[in-house]
């Protein structure tokens, strides 16, 4: 079915149309190896990229540590909030001698309806690796939520910072304990906390946002029984055997491109602009100038400034501004050209890892099943180094391209019970470019150099997808395909949705891959209509 919501007079004509699969769609994919979930959280979007190093198992008067400890009620406008904190194993496949980590999960409702049974929703954010902003009102797809459910989010779980990491000294042993932060670890902890927190056990609505989306898919793959339904909003991961990184970044390459030829068409004055900052960086001292932090920007490292400027809502107006003040005033004649720090300490908060280094640590191996990743950016990179080399572009007078994102955004889990929702005002990020040549340029990541390496040659990766399951799956599963998404492939999304039985795909150009976090309720409200009847197939 196909809905014009706009006037065919218009030159970009908004397009909104609903798809089903069913389960007698012959699949391509050969059935990934059956295995044991690790976690709940890679982006950890999910509940654990936000856990501690270690945890104690006893407080520090010798007591032992209750699985889940419930806060009381408190307020913000319009919603009424109970923090909840859960100890749960670090490695689910060895729970008895696995360690114990702590995780928090907040829990939402609308005012008047604590008491009141509700249904559950699981929100599980982008990312990985980044906390939920804190909800300060009821606005939005929470609003619209908590409506009907009691929502449940997290944030306070103890973050994987550069300092906490360095307590750990051995690269193999960080790279060893980082691999208890993907979707499979994220589903288990789900799992974890819905026997304990959910009413009989019963199953639990799931909202997947970019990351959050993969971590859904995983979720329908191995523990479908938690499930009463699923809402995937720009979250459709490839589910194909091995790493399926290679093929996400050709993808994303092609649409990067694309990106770059809107953004310099919208803005044709930034081409020379962008061209000068590249020039001015090259010729500086060690090929790049200081950042604020302590590292460096180089021009590879400005392309990286696509990662929020080309994939996001308003984000073209904003990398715009940003340009244009690149540099400093010359306030006294004869003075040397400098870029400005205005335009540095924009750059760091676009592009920091400072408080999340998990993200750009992680990045590639929630692509990978039984193989790895061996910086897969980097070396598809490689096939488009004439279009991407930006001093060479500069040189000859064409216009820089900004690299950016492959697939979703920042993925983060945010747990949603019963009438809790929360809202990240930076999460939505999913598929980034991460390339080895960060660890060295960025300063909150040079310590985790030599476990990223181990990391990126990991080969024995654990399954995240049973697609067999999939073809057999149950569970209702609604989602919002945004056409234009700079980081989730729309070709790749199509073939992913043909393996999973019963799928409804909304798709629409109307929004951009933070569609759930810009469309107020309005995403929110077309995924359940087309799951509750509202919305019928034809």
């Amino acid at each position: 079915m196909l809905k014009i919501h706009a006037p065919p007079t218009l030159i970009k004509p908004l397009l909104s149309f609903d798809l089903s699969f069913s389960s007698s769609i012959s699949a391509t994919l050969s059935p990934l190896q059956s295995a044991r979930l690790h976690r709940f959280r890679l982006r950890r979007t999910s509940i654990r990229a936000l856990v501690t190093m270690s945890v104690p198992k006893s407080d520090s008067a010798g007591q032992s540590m209750p699985e889940h400890v419930a806060g009381n009620w408190y307020s913000v406008p319009g919603l009424r909030l109970r923090d909840h904190r859960f100890m749960v194993p670090l490695d689910y496949k060895n729970r008895e001698a696995s360690s114990k980590i702590s995780i928090f999960a907040r829990e939402i409702v609308a005012v008047g309806k604590e008491e009141q049974p509700m249904p559950y929703l699981l929100y599980l954010q982008g990312g990985p690796g980044f906390e939920c902003p804190r909800p300060t009102e009821a606005s939005g797809w929470i609003l619209k939520a908590c409506e009907e459910f009691r929502v449940r989010g997290t944030g306070l779980s103890t973050p994987l910072t550069p300092s906490s990491m360095q307590q750990i000294k051995s690269a193999q042993r960080l790279a060893d304990y980082l691999t208890h932060f993907r979707a499979d670890s994220i589903v288990n902890d789900a799992e974890f906390i819905r026997v304990r927190l959910v009413p009989d056990a019963r199953p639990w609505t799931v909202l997947g946002q970019s990351y959050g989306g993969f971590c859904g898919v995983t979720y329908l793959s191995f523990a479908p029984q938690g499930l009463k339904q699923v809402l995937l909003t720009g979250g459709i991961p490839p589910i194909g055997d091995g790493c399926t990184a290679d093929s996400v970044y050709r993808a994303c390459f092609e649409q990067i491109i694309h990106q770059n030829e809107k953004y310099y068409k919208r803005f044709p004055q930034d081409i020379e602009i962008v061209r000068d900052v590249v020039t001015f960086l090259a010729e500086s001292e060690a090929g790049g100038v200081p950042l604020p932090s302590g590292g460096i920007l180089t021009p590879r490292g400005l392309q990286f400034l696509g990662l929020s400027g080309l994939g996001s809502s308003a984000g073209f107006e904003r990398l715009h501004y940003m340009f244009e003040r690149a540099w400093d005033p010359i306030l006294v004649p004869g003075a040397p050209k400098q870029i400005s720090s205005y335009f540095l300490n924009t750059y760091e908060n676009w592009v920091s890892f400072d408080t999340n280094p998990l993200y750009a640590i992680l990045h590639e191996s929630i692509y990978c099943q039984g193989a790895s990743s061996r910086w897969s950016a980097h070396r598809v990179r490689a096939d488009h180094e004439s279009k991407f080399d930006a001093i060479k572009a500069a040189k000859k007078g064409r216009p820089v391209l900004f690299t950016g994102e492959s697939g979703d955004d920042f993925i983060q889990l945010n747990l949603h019970l019963e009438g809790e929702s929360s809202f990240n005002a930076r999460g939505f990020k999913t598929m980034q470019m991460i390339f080895p040549w960060m660890f060295d340029e960025v300063k909150a990541l040079r310590p985790f150099k030599e476990a990223t390496q181990l990391l990126a040659e990991k080969e024995d990766w654990p399954p995240l997808y049973d697609v067999a399951a999939l073809k057999n799956n149950k569970v209702p599963v609604a989602a919002a395909v945004y056409y234009e998404d700079m980081y989730v492939n729309f070709k790749l999304v199509k073939e992913t949705a043909s393996q999973i039985a019963g799928i409804r795909l909304w798709i629409t150009n109307e929004y951009m891959h933070s569609g759930l976090r810009d469309g107020g309720g309005q995403v929110f409200d077309h995924l359940m209509g087309m799951l509750n009847g509202k919305k019928p197939l034809f």
